[in-house]
């Protein structure tokens, strides 16, 4: 589609592997073309609000927890789920990747099903993640910590509020703000930016290597995923380098 010189919106993970996202970065950038990778949650409202007051997060607590269904069950769970988060931290923290620790679990599937990992970050920034289709609930926690400052996401209600102290008088406060955010649908943002990109020739929130770094941060929470799995004789279905996805 690239090669015929149309525009694209793809959705995530940019491709299966880091080479085919070199490959189709390489295309767009040759043939002059927007190409926009669906990382939907960017276009939550609860995290816009929240990413316009993010200033140096020092650590964050995240949950993605699903219930069991037969989607995307060839595919593992750093690619299907945990991958909107770790681009969201990318995002907000913008800083190299210093250290991934992570450990999974293929429970129902013959993929990782659950997974945990710890990123740190070379400006000193940890995140710490958890994602999960086999929970007995939905979960969607996204939490961080800045100085002075605690900001929540809800992902399902699309607000965010932030938490903070007062040291003005004779004793600390806690006052709590819901941050003002806009209303409307996340998918129908995402499809606006695209169109505007598309009119404008303006790089889009989400590009090509705004994707792949999601990607290549995926990769590297499942191949710490599979050395601990092969340290415990646990071994799983995937090969390392690759999302699974067909």
């Amino acid at each position: 589609v690239l090669d015929s010189g149309v525009d694209v919106l793809v959705e995530k993970p940019i491709t299966r592997t880091l080479e085919e996202a070199n490959e189709l970065i390489r295309r767009a950038e040759q043939a002059g073309r927007i190409l926009q990778v669906g990382h939907l949650e960017r276009f939550n409202p609860g995290v816009v609000a929240a990413k316009a007051v993010t200033r140096g997060p020092l650590f964050f607590e995240i949950h993605r927890l699903g219930v069991f269904s037969p989607r995307s069950l060839g595919v593992d769970v750093a690619f299907d789920l945990m991958i909107h988060d770790l681009d969201l931290v990318l995002w907000m923290v913008n800083s190299p990747v210093k250290e991934v620790r992570a450990v999974g679990l293929a429970v129902l599937s013959d993929k990782v099903d659950l997974a945990n990992a710890r990123v740190e970050f070379e400006n000193g920034t940890v995140a710490n993640l958890t994602a999960s289709r086999v929970s007995t609930e939905k979960v969607r926690k996204f939490r961080y910590f800045q100085p002075n400052e605690y900001v929540s996401i809800d992902f399902a209600r699309r607000d965010s509020l932030a938490i903070r102290v007062d040291r003005d008088g004779p004793s600390p406060k806690i006052g709590f703000q819901k941050l003002e955010a806009a209303t409307g649908e996340p998918l129908r943002a995402e499809l606006e930016a695209f169109i505007e990109s598309v009119r404008t020739r303006r790089p889009p929130l989400v590009g090509g290597r705004e994707g792949r770094a999601a990607l290549a941060l995926a990769v590297r929470v499942m191949e710490c995923i599979e050395h601990h799995a092969a340290s415990v004789n646990l071994p799983l279905a995937r090969s390392a380098g690759s999302s699974g996805e067909m």
